[in-house]
């Protein structure tokens, strides 16, 4: 009996240990609070540090102070900062601290045996992506590799219930990539959502063959495919004595053919010649006081060359390309508009500008307090608008480009003669133009090649409005045998950095005409020369063009390259 007692006892002891064993001791379990108060804790700390380091941080940036120079405080701030970083990133930090508790170590893989039995035993299974270091996996038997692993790949069944999800509004079609974590998936699972929901067929818009990864929270947002846009290549222009092979990307037919005629003319008549007259992008906010007058002492503050010095120094914090040139401000009642005008090297420079403005507005407001700002941009910039002030102030780079074309050129490229060129560009360019209230609008089509080549090398096509401005004058020279073409453009936006002009066939364009990234000599070079040949090219434009006006040849090549050639009239319907 007393041998059957300590029997029963023995496996009571050994049920209890495996008990225990089968339930893995958590990290909650050592905490010194319950486990809400510790997480409110933790919350309350990291939202504390980070208001007071955001507050030094301004006050040190007011002051001209440093950073780096920090105070025992701001060591201990930084400290629970990270602390309580790594505590919430852990998902509370449960999670966290849960897989360095239970991290294996190396002995338990050093054996097969020991391999079987963490496969079979449920209390011993460690998940990869918690803690443990997926390398040791990589030696081990296939069957333990799938056990342990997540997989890799989805079936076409996980997409459908994607797919259902996302129909039903489960799952936000915005969220696909960032769920997913896979760009070209989450544009093909977007796709045919939007294909079921709306009962129509993207058949024809191509969804393989790019790369999704690239245009992600940079270029667009929601993708279901591309659009496929033709690339000509007109050239080469010979311009400051180089030539270029000017990518044009359009669906216009006889664009490209009528650019490359001008090239070839300006090629044979010894080549054009620019200037950049102007490299400046500029942002205009809006702010409000109580009074007109109040507004008219920040404007003379503003204006005061005694505050420029300081201006500038708050605005160049924001980039190392970015440099205040001037600030020019304008008043109606007691609102002021103050057009910020920088340097951007090789970007087009809108987020560059934008950012050095906000650090100047953060001034400004100390300075005065009753300043109410209204917007970071109150159109006078003025941006993706036809205005006044860009035709006048100029905008990002003001370039004019001009060439003698000979007239044997005129005559046997052309097709046409210096007189009719003249009197035509008169009556339309300049009197037609004027007639019609026209802003910037003085030219036959620059809109036109400025599109082309805007699309072709990745720039902002909305930017095509102010970029095309531009007046075109031709006038006879010598003795009236030749004549002198030019085009002033005033405000040209482009850029060789950023935005789209990272994509693979934005670049290769960029690429072709030499102009591919930042410059490494002279910072802003590539971007000033890529403003050259987009006014270079509608040079080419404007005279093919005008040419093919004063000859009567434009419906003609219209209804031989752009148009069909059959007679409707005896189509059937």
């Amino acid at each position: 009996m007393e041998a059957h007692r300590r029997s029963a006892s023995k496996q009571s002891q050994l049920h209890s240990k495996a008990t225990a064993a089968a339930a893995p001791t958590k990290a909650s379990d050592a905490l010194p609070l319950p486990l809400y108060i510790t997480n409110a804790v933790f919350f309350t700390l990291f939202f504390t540090v980070v208001y007071y380091l955001l507050s030094r941080w301004r006050e040190k940036i007011r002051n001209s102070t440093p950073l780096h120079m920090v105070t025992l405080s701001e060591m201990g701030a930084i400290v629970a900062f990270v602390a309580s970083c790594i505590y919430l990133l852990g998902f509370f930090g449960i999670d966290f601290v849960q897989s360095l508790v239970l991290r294996p170590s190396a002995e338990m893989w050093t054996s097969e045996e020991e391999d079987d039995d963490i496969i079979k035993e449920d209390s011993r299974k460690l998940p990869c992506g918690q803690g443990l270091d997926c390398s040791l996996v990589t030696a081990k038997p296939a069957k333990m590799i799938e056990s342990l692993l997540p997989p890799v790949s989805f079936t076409s069944e996980d997409d459908e219930e994607v797919i259902k999800s996302v129909v039903d509004g489960t799952t936000p079609s915005y969220s696909l990539e960032s769920k997913l974590g896979d760009c070209k998936r989450a544009a093909a699972i977007r796709r045919e959502a939007l294909q079921r929901k709306t009962g129509m067929s993207l058949s024809g818009l191509p969804l393989e063959g790019f790369d999704y990864e690239s245009i992600l929270g940079q270029c667009c947002e929601m993708p279901v495919g591309y659009v496929q846009i033709p690339v000509g290549i007109a050239g080469p222009l010979l311009l400051d004595g180089i030539e270029f092979s000017v990518p044009m990307a359009t669906t216009e037919g006889c664009l490209v053919a009528s650019t490359n005629r001008g090239c070839k003319a300006i090629h044979l008549s010894g080549g054009a010649s620019s200037v950049v007259l102007r490299d400046g992008m500029t942002r205009a906010p809006v702010v409000r006081f109580g009074t007109a007058k109040r507004a008219a002492e920040l404007k003379f503050f503003l204006e005061n060359p005694d505050n420029f010095d300081s201006l500038s120094l708050m605005f160049n914090r924001s980039s190392r390309f970015g440099r205040l040139q001037n600030i020019k401000c304008a008043i109606a009642g007691k609102n002021l508009y103050m057009r910020f005008c920088c340097s951007t090297g090789d970007a087009m420079g809108m987020n560059m500008v934008s950012k050095g403005v906000q650090n100047v507005m953060d001034f400004l407001q100390d300075e005065f307090p009753d300043m109410d700002v209204i917007g970071i941009s109150g159109n006078y910039c003025s941006d993706k608008k036809p205005a006044a002030v860009n035709w006048i102030e100029g905008r990002g780079k003001s370039v004019v480009c001009e060439a003698i074309i000979k007239g044997d050129v005129v005559r046997k490229v052309l097709k046409t003669n210096v007189e009719a060129l003249v009197e035509l560009n008169m009556l339309k360019n300049l009197t037609g133009s004027a007639m019609a209230g026209a802003l910037g609008g003085f030219n036959a089509h620059a809109s036109n090649i400025v599109s082309a080549v805007f699309i072709a090398t990745g720039q902002d096509p909305a930017q095509n409005i102010e970029s095309s401005h531009c007046i075109t004058m031709m006038e006879a020279v010598n003795d009236g045998k030749d004549i002198h073409v030019s085009v002033t453009m005033p405000s040209i936006e482009v850029g060789t950095v950023g935005g789209g002009t990272q994509l693979a066939s934005q670049s290769a364009c960029l690429n072709l005409l030499g102009v591919k990234g930042a410059s490494k000599e002279v910072p802003g070079a590539n971007a000033r020369l890529l403003a050259t040949i987009v006014a270079g090219s509608v040079l080419a434009g404007e005279l093919s063009l005008m040419s093919a006006l004063a000859a009567g040849q434009l419906v003609k090549s219209h209804m031989k390259y752009n148009r069909s050639s059959k007679d409707m009239s005896k189509v059937s319907i």
